[in-house]
């Protein structure tokens, strides 16, 4: 089987973890493979990456395999799906296929970061099928919670692989498309060697509610408010936002965009024709005139972010737009995992000025653009596959929908986790490689590794602190003046009261006087002896070491 063509499923991402999806599709004999990248998404960092912008996958992999990356599909336009490809692909240089939504996203992307890759794309949305090295790729259409989402179908000569991408099935969704049930039925009558499937909601018993239920609820929470409204949610869920601003005309009011992202995506989805039925909205410096109960704001900032338009509100810091008390704030989104402290600030921040706050957990506000269980065993019933590949989530989605697919008949289920290669024919699956994956991080305008973005060094500041010390030595090896000692991010007095530069001054002090001068020539030793004797006094009396720098010169 050593030269034997195979076929192959390797995830670099999104396997084992939320977001950051990307995943690969080879064909070929070992060490001749021809390749195909499905997605190539971001995920964001938590507070342990302080001052990272963006975490995205680590390709290294296709360094060497870059001759044979004949093409690069992107299945939405959601950023852990398509927000690396901006800053990926200089490094690749290969053909991308994306939908009509997706490339205008990509270029409004490009010209709000100001970037200068310019990413040539081809359009391919439902229905078109396309050749892409030895593959022939089929876009399926499916609902989700973005304009224009797609599975795939991924033909080669040894089988059909179908790739969900994010996916639901929503017999009413507020904007289309339905999930192509025919067509996945047709594949399943044609033969489906794997099935590689979404498992965001796999721990979620039924069916996901309609986002038509979702509008007719919103609808009501805005007729019967008193005041302003103001809804956050995604701002890629154009059909959120369509839902909403008819929501708001039949009430009688009008709508307000706030965010940047808000605004981009509205703009795109209107360029294509998205937007068609539904009024101009208003300005900003127009709020101020108008009625509180004749107005809906429909805002960024639904995971907390610091700098969106919610956090804003929370903190009053808009220019010209305010919330008072007795106003609304709907939260139409469900908190992304380990968003919920950022989210619950700001919340509280609402709450102390008067404004009534409602999530999902009080109303029918948001619904997930992921298939529930039983979501899943129809798209088992539909496609009849050899196996089902459980992706997109961490361990316990990926056991739960591993679970559910073989207590429904799947005959082979593999387990996969991210760096993982697994042959999906010929013979039995298995793993049968390994290959580096990772993450690097997006840190202002630069790309590297943890170590290379100092990463580590950042964190550790955060928690301990840093000390400047300046030392000028004459030509005996005695000061010449007083050392500078600047201490930034510690405490300023300690338990005794103590000015803490005045601790660490005579530390500082006491170090040098303590070497004899004929040592003093050293001045290696001189710095040493210093770093350390202020670490050691800081920590005497603060408990904690500080990262200590220290320049010493002879005149």
């Amino acid at each position: 089987m050593a030269n034997q063509e195979d076929l192959v499923f390797l995830p670099l991402g999104g396997v084992g973890e939320i977001g950051m999806n990307l995943a690969l599709y080879g064909y070929g004999t070992p060490g001749n493979r021809k390749w195909i990248m499905v997605d190539c998404g971001v995920t964001f960092p938590g507070p342990d990456l302080p001052g990272v912008d963006l975490v995205l996958p680590d390709i290294r992999f296709l360094a060497e395999e870059r001759k044979n990356l004949k093409g690069i599909i992107i299945t939405h336009a959601h950023e852990d799906h398509y927000g690396a490809l901006n800053d990926l692909w200089p490094g690749l240089n290969v053909p991308v296929y994306a939908s009509p939504f997706t490339a205008g996203m990509l270029e409004a992307k490009r010209d709000y970061e100001r970037s200068r890759t310019e990413i040539p794309v081809t359009i391919f949305k439902q229905g078109d099928r396309i050749n892409v090295g030895p593959f022939e790729i089929e876009g399926i259409g499916v609902n989700h919670s973005i304009p224009e989402p797609m599975s795939l179908a991924i033909k080669t000569p040894l089988g059909t692989v179908i790739h969900t991408g994010d996916w639901k099935i929503d017999l009413h969704p507020s904007l289309g498309p339905l999930t192509d049930e025919a067509r996945f039925r047709k594949l399943g009558d044609e033969g489906v060697l794997a099935l590689i499937c979404d498992s965001t909601n796999a721990l979620r018993d039924g069916v996901s509610p309609s986002e038509e239920e979702v509008t007719e609820s919103l609808a009501k929470i805005i007729e019967s408010a008193e005041g302003r409204v103001g809804i956050t949610t995604f701002s890629s869920n154009v059909g959120r936002i369509r839902s909403i601003a008819k929501a708001a005309e039949t009430a009688g009011r009008e709508v307000l965009l706030l965010g940047s992202s808000m605004k981009r995506v509205t703009a795109v989805a209107r360029d294509i024709g998205l937007m068609e039925g539904i009024r101009p909205f208003i300005d900003e410096d127009e709020f101020g005139y108008i009625p509180r109960d004749k107005v809906v704001v429909i805002l960024t900032g639904s995971q907390g972010e610091p700098r969106a338009a919610l956090a804003k509100i929370a903190r009053d810091e808009m220019r010209n737009v305010a919330f008072t008390a007795g106003d609304t704030i709907i939260f139409s989104s469900r908190a992304i995992p380990g968003n919920e402290k950022a989210i619950n600030d700001i919340k509280n921040g609402l709450v102390d000025q008067g404004i009534h706050v409602i999530t999902d957990s009080e109303a029918l506000v948001h619904v997930s653009g992921h298939p529930r269980r039983s979501e899943l065993q129809q798209m088992y019933a539909w496609t009849r596959p050899q196996m089902v590949v459980p992706v997109h989530g961490e361990a316990a989605h990926l056991v739960a929908h591993a679970e559910l697919a073989e207590q429904s008949g799947i005959p082979v289920v593999p387990r996969v986790r991210d760096g993982k290669m697994l042959r999906l024919a010929p013979g039995t699956p298995a793993i049968i490689d390994e290959v580096h994956f990772g993450r690097i991080f997006k840190d202002g305008n630069l790309i590297g590794d943890f170590e290379e973005m100092g990463i580590g060094d950042r964190r550790k500041l955060s928690f301990v602190g840093h000390v400047a010390v300046n030392i000028v030595l004459d030509a005996r090896y005695d000061f010449r003046g007083d050392p500078d000692v600047v201490p930034y991010g510690l405490p300023q007095f300690d338990d005794e009261g103590e000015d803490m530069g005045d601790t660490l001054y005579d530390a500082v002090l006491g170090a040098v006087e303590s070497i004899p001068r004929a040592r003093r020539k050293d001045l290696g030793t001189i710095r040493e002896a210093v770093r350390r004797a202020v670490r050691s006094m800081a920590n005497e009396v603060w408990g904690k070491k500080p990262v200590v720098t220290v320049f010493v010169t002879k005149v």
